[in-house]
């Protein structure tokens, strides 16, 4: 009897610091993600609106790449819809060709309708050379180009990268405890 109440005092234990780790892990993308809007808008004053306009986006503040002709990808990133933080999702990215270096950057996509945004909370939502990001640089007009209802941009951080490839990314959504995270964005 008390080996059974040790195990699971321990299987709760362990299970209860696996969703502590996790929430702080979405903390930290979710502040990240906050820091990367900022950063988005003062590199380009035109996606403010972009922000405030969509039916949703998500933003993927730290993806890191790298690649010797194949290269990988991966991120995780806050979704919001209607300016409210609605869920998280994570990233992953295969690229094949020339390609050499590594680059860390950070990306958002807009969501012009609830069809194509919920491709995404569907866990449907892969991006191919069809969907162009747009590198988003201070100063510069951007001419918001939405295929398939969404819109791409990517800001990069650090890095060298040299490439001409072929690949895609793939999205995974998870929606959050609404009680936890209700803060607009």
């Amino acid at each position: 009897m008390k080996l059974t109440k040790l195990i699971f005092a321990t299987v709760l234990f362990m299970s209860m610091t696996a969703f502590a780790q996790k929430t702080d892990k979405d903390k930290k993308v979710i502040s990240d993600a906050e820091t990367a809007k900022k950063e988005f808008i003062t590199m380009n004053k035109a996606l403010e609106s972009q922000f405030n306009d969509a039916t949703a986006y998500v933003i993927f503040p730290n993806v890191g790449k790298g690649a010797v002709v194949v290269g990988a990808a991966s991120g995780n990133g806050a979704v919001y819809k209607d300016g409210r933080l609605v869920g998280m999702a994570s990233m992953k990215q295969l690229d094949v060709g020339a390609q050499i270096g590594g680059e860390a950057y950070s990306e958002v996509i807009f969501f012009n309708s609830d069809e194509a945004f919920k491709k995404l909370k569907n866990n449907e939502l892969e991006l191919t050379s069809q969907v162009a990001a747009v590198a988003v640089e201070e100063g510069t007009s951007l001419n918001t180009k939405f295929t398939e209802g969404m819109a791409v941009y990517v800001m990069p951080k650090a890095g060298l990268m040299a490439e001409v490839s072929v690949g895609g990314q793939k999205f995974e959504y998870r929606p959050l405890d609404k009680a936890k995270y209700s803060k607009k964005q």
